[in-house]
């Protein structure tokens, strides 16, 4: 519309039955809208929310063990890992440590280790092993070449 007086655009926002709204008060000379503010806020809102609803939200899931867990234990809870891996879940191993099995904090730094070799090739260590009180923590993040869609389709076979 131009360059118009406050009083102007006012006028005009009212004769249509809409509002002004000042888009860019910081340019000279400000610049305004006459829109419908509520239909604006409305539609924004709907935009926020569907933008939501496309965002993956990423789990932590934790997997604990305790330092005499067994090797085919150990395979499971790795077969496991790599699963929420795949799903674009970060994973967070707990090794939880009671009495005197305190004093062998290398086995549990052992089998953190086992995990990171099982899971290189589709994670990285985000978090390096790591003692907190009793546990030692470590937590692994999926790669982003890994992270699949489940709805993607798959292509067409020939047969």
């Amino acid at each position: 519309m131009g360059i118009l007086s406050v009083e102007d655009a006012r006028r005009k926002a009212d004769d249509r039955s809409l509002d002004l709204i000042e888009v860019a008060p910081n340019a000279k000379p400000p610049v305004c809208r006459i829109m419908d503010y509520g239909k604006f806020r409305y539609e924004a809102r709907k935009k926020q929310k569907e933008a939501q609803k496309k965002q993956k939200q990423t789990e932590v899931k934790i997997i604990r063990v305790r330092p005499n867990t067994g090797e085919h234990d150990i395979n499971f809870k790795m077969k496991n890992a790599r699963k929420f891996l795949e799903k674009g879940n970060k994973v967070k191993f707990n090794v939880i440590f009671r009495g005197p099995e305190l004093r062998h904090k290398e086995i549990g730094q052992h089998q953190l280790e086992l995990f990171i070799t099982g899971c290189e090739d589709i994670a990285t260590v985000d978090q390096r092993p790591r003692m907190e009180g009793r546990r030692m923590t470590m937590i692994l993040d999926p790669k982003a070449d890994i992270q699949r869609d489940e709805k993607a389709p798959e292509p067409p076979t020939e047969g």
